[in-house]
């Protein structure tokens, strides 16, 4: 068994219920960057194109299943039943600069030039910078909610794992995967400030910020 896969699987899903529930139960989006969450819902509907029409396993499907409900579910939290509680007017980061550079790279760098293909390696490289808004909405607010930091920290963690995950299947499974691979170093890359900022401030009780 692939543990690194696994536990990166659950750190990712432990990430997207942490943020599901602090929306809920506070009634507010507050925080929370509805632009990075629309690029993630993209990111899974551009990936799990495949939910019907390839099955690798029961795990593999409920996971694919899981992502794109959960993703879509946060978003018509954020943008339809608690509109009221978004902060737009902090939310401005440009994800045309991201979408529109990361559509052009999949066409010009994939495995297989194939419509299935080159969704997925979208979904790869935009997931990789994914995250920008939200962590420019911290910086322009200049402080990110205790609960918003577990989330940010907990998808952290995911990419670190998976990072290992790749080793373990080059080592293991001979598979390597060299676009997967740069697309997970950047992203694990993005997160270095914040790790360093969650392990010295959030879990000493302090209020996490980052610099503008």
């Amino acid at each position: 068994m692939n543990i690194f896969r696994l536990t990166g699987d659950l750190s990712h899903l432990a990430a997207i219920v942490i943020l599901l529930l602090k929306i809920w139960k506070t009634r507010s989006c507050a925080g929370i960057s509805g632009k990075s969450q629309l690029l993630f819902a993209l990111v899974f509907t551009t990936r799990y194109l495949d939910l019907f029409t390839s099955f690798i396993s029961l795990y593999n499907t409920s996971m694919k299943v899981i992502y794109l409900a959960c993703s879509y579910a946060t978003v018509y939290l954020i943008y339809l039943k608690f509109k009221a509680t978004y902060d737009g007017n902090h939310d401005t980061f440009r994800v045309e600069f991201l979408v529109v550079p990361v559509g052009g790279l999949s066409f010009l760098v994939n495995h297989d030039f194939s419509p299935l293909e080159i969704l997925w390696t979208f979904s790869i490289y935009l997931e990789s910078v994914a995250i920008l808004p939200q962590l420019f909405m911290v910086s322009k607010t200049g402080e990110a909610e205790t609960i918003t930091s577990h989330y940010l920290f907990a998808l952290g963690v995911y990419r670190t794992l998976y990072l290992f995950n790749w080793i373990w299947r080059y080592h293991f499974e001979g598979f390597f995967d060299l676009i997967a691979i740069v697309a997970g170093l950047v992203q694990t890359v993005l997160y270095c400030d914040f790790f360093y900022l969650y392990i010295t401030k959030v879990l000493k009780g302090k209020k996490l910020s980052l610099p503008a």
